[in-house]
């Protein structure tokens, strides 16, 4: 079960995705998602030798990678995981969890839409067979000098939003100008060495930096989507709204009915229908979300034909709630693709910001008392497995002990960080799955006593006050997979609670900090970059809304993000990720969950799909795989009434 840490998480960061030239969610086949990694980290931006041509020490090309070259180049005529002669037209109706009450991605007030980057084009793309790779869109090339203190976009002079009006290089730069001014505390997080957005001409918009030899905050600048600042010049973009904006995508907000449903249309005439990178992409004409504040019934209702497309997040769901008919008949496909995709950190985060779990002692104690193994058999049908990193699935999670260059970055910090971090593997603890955790109970009875707390007449007690602990929950779901976790506290003598309230409410109390602690999913987009400092930099620990829920203040975990920050080589950039990772493990900043290594979707037999798949498959951002379109021969035979 994948808790999400808020329900406008993807929402909110709707434009740091898009930052990160990562292509993990990029098989959704829609530009936001080819554009979600745009920000990440490279000091080497290399092209390919026939696209790149250098003069002046500038270099010009219409692709780019971090490392290495391009998978495709200019003889591409489409994306291979992509039918370019698919059928357009149809409508699909997708289920969406909670609700909305603004349209406006940038500011940190309001819940937002997830799916809005279905109307967003941005300056470049990626693939969705590399981690870290760009291609023009609206962006038709770009320069770059030699030592990166500067990129220029050069624009297609035929892009345009659906109103009609041009997308030109003033959008851009009233877009970089409403990040610095009104962006909430993480979006602005990934353009702190962004000083300015300059327009060279209509076509042509320059960003500078405040570093050199670093490709970070070029990469940034290249996910950029354009606000129309025709559209904005008589309105305030620093407040919500929920009359759409112009889009520069595929698709427009044709119908928007708060809080409960939000309609998208196809771009008649769309501008980029043509190009390379968008052939075979969003075939359906129009798009439906119908939001649901029950994830049982958001199930029910795909069952009953009222959603087409579910990507199920819950083990008891997937292992009983589809024994229905329409399985054995066909018309409802069941299938578990491969996760290939790279995964952050899912985990209850403690709040160091409220005594007692500011204390190490206090947080080990609790790990130990999440019995992983029970949870899994009982609970979780054994479809998961335990996470031991907080980049699992990638080249920049640990493995093993620490290795020896792993060492030589560690050692500058040799009294600052926990032993272990030198000498043993980080394994979460593990039982026997029998529900009897009696020695890790004994365990953790010894750390709390170290920490000056003593189980007396089964209350955990200290200075006359019990130890208490409330989990704060914005998905029911959740409470079933918490409660051998919570009932494990109990027998150590801790008072527990569990509150369960509406988006809003946890949205505000999360901005806040204010709760115990909650059950969590953190975004990682490879390879790690600026958004570490605000996942777990000290600055970002007090800043309202910032991304660090814990609340961690380690001067050695702000130093190993700059340094990650500032890596020379991907090598060096990995091991020091590694170092990092072991860091924040052994501090015990929280209590590691779960994963499952494959996606779980359910979905009415009506489409077509491309025959071959792209590496990395996600269906976090718009629910859906736009590369698909309906079949009308499927379609037939299926009596769906709506």
């Amino acid at each position: 079960m994948n808790q999400i840490v808020t329900p406008r998480t993807i929402a909110r960061t709707k434009l740091t995705l898009r930052c990160r030239m990562q292509t993990l969610l990029q098989c959704l086949d829609t530009r936001f998602c080819r554009a979600i990694a745009l920000c990440s980290t490279s000091l080497m931006l290399l092209t390919t030798p026939h696209l790149a041509a250098a003069q002046d020490d500038v270099t010009g090309a219409w692709a780019m990678a971090e490392f290495g070259t391009p998978l495709y180049d200019e003889s591409m005529t489409h994306w291979p995981y992509v039918n370019p002669d698919a059928p357009k037209g149809g409508s699909v109706v997708l289920g969406a969890f909670g609700t909305f009450d603004s349209l406006n991605s940038y500011i940190l007030k309001g819940s937002t839409p997830r799916m809005l980057s279905l109307t967003s084009d941005s300056l470049m793309v990626g693939s969705g067979d590399e981690l870290s790779a760009a291609y023009g869109l609206i962006a038709k090339s770009v320069d770059y000098p030699a030592d990166r203190s500067s990129i220029t976009f050069n624009l297609r002079p035929e892009a345009q939003f659906n109103n009609g009006t041009p997308i030109t290089a003033a959008d851009f730069e009233f877009t970089f100008n409403t990040i610095k001014e009104h962006g909430s505390p993480f979006i602005k997080s990934h353009y702190a060495d962004v000083v300015a957005a300059e327009v060279l001409d209509e076509q042509r918009i320059k960003f500078s930096f405040n570093t050199t030899d670093t490709m970070k905050p070029l990469m940034a600048v290249a996910g950029f989507s354009p606000l129309s600042v025709e559209y904005w010049k008589d309105k305030d973009i620093s407040k919500t709204f929920l009359d759409p904006q112009p889009a520069s995508g595929a698709y427009y907000i044709s119908d928007v009915d708060a809080g409960r449903s939000l309609t998208f249309k196809h771009v008649e005439n769309y501008w980029g229908k043509d190009l390379v990178i968008n052939k075979g992409l969003s075939n359906i004409d129009t798009i439906r979300y119908d939001y649901y504040r029950d994830l049982e019934v958001s199930a029910e209702a795909f069952k009953a034909g009222d959603i087409d497309f579910r990507s199920e997040n819950s083990s008891k769901r997937w292992a009983t709630g589809y024994n229905v008919d329409e399985v054995d008949t066909g018309d409802i496909i069941l299938d578990t693709p491969a996760n290939n995709v790279p995964g952050a950190i899912q985990a209850y985060f403690f709040n160091l910001r409220r005594p007692p779990f500011d204390d190490q002692n206090v947080r080990e104690a609790i790990n130990l008392l999440y019995d992983f193994e029970t949870i899994k058999r009982t609970i979780l049908f054994n479809q998961y497995e335990r996470i031991n990193s907080y980049f699992r699935n990638s080249d920049y999670g640990v493995s093993g002990p620490p290795k020896p260059e792993e060492l030589v970055i560690l050692e500058s910090f040799k009294d600052q960080i926990p032993e272990q971090v030198f000498t043993d593997e980080f394994k979460a603890p593990v039982t026997d799955g029998s529900g009897r955790n009696r020695k890790q109970l004994r365990q953790a009875l010894a750390l709390f006593n170290k920490a000056g707390w003593t189980l007396s007449d089964g209350k955990m007690m200290k200075e006359g006050k019990q130890l208490s602990l409330e989990l704060l929950l914005v998905q029911p779901d959740g409470q079933r997979v918490a409660a051998p976790f919570l009932q494990n506290m109990e027998k150590a003598g801790i008072s527990t609670s569990v509150r369960i309230i509406d988006a809003a409410q946890y949205q505000v109390r999360l901005d806040d900090f204010d709760f115990d602690m909650i059950s969590g999913l953190l975004s990682f987009f490879p390879p790690p970059g600026p958004e570490l400092r605000s996942y777990y930099g000290s600055d970002a620990a007090d800043e309202r809304g910032s991304a660090n829920y814990a609340g961690i203040k380690n001067p050695v975990v702000d130093e190993l993000i700059e340094q990650i920050n500032n890596a020379e080589s991907l090598d060096k950039l990995q091991l020091t990720t590694r170092a990092l990772d072991r860091v924040l493990l052994w501090n015990h900043y929280l209590v590691p969950q779960f994963y499952v290594d494959k996606h779980r979707i359910a979905y009415w037999n009506r489409f077509g799909q491309p025959e071959t798949q792209p590496t990395y498959i996600s269906y976090s951002l718009t629910g859906f795989p736009t590369g698909w379109w309906i079949d009308e021969d499927l379609d037939s035979k299926l009596d769906l009434d709506r």
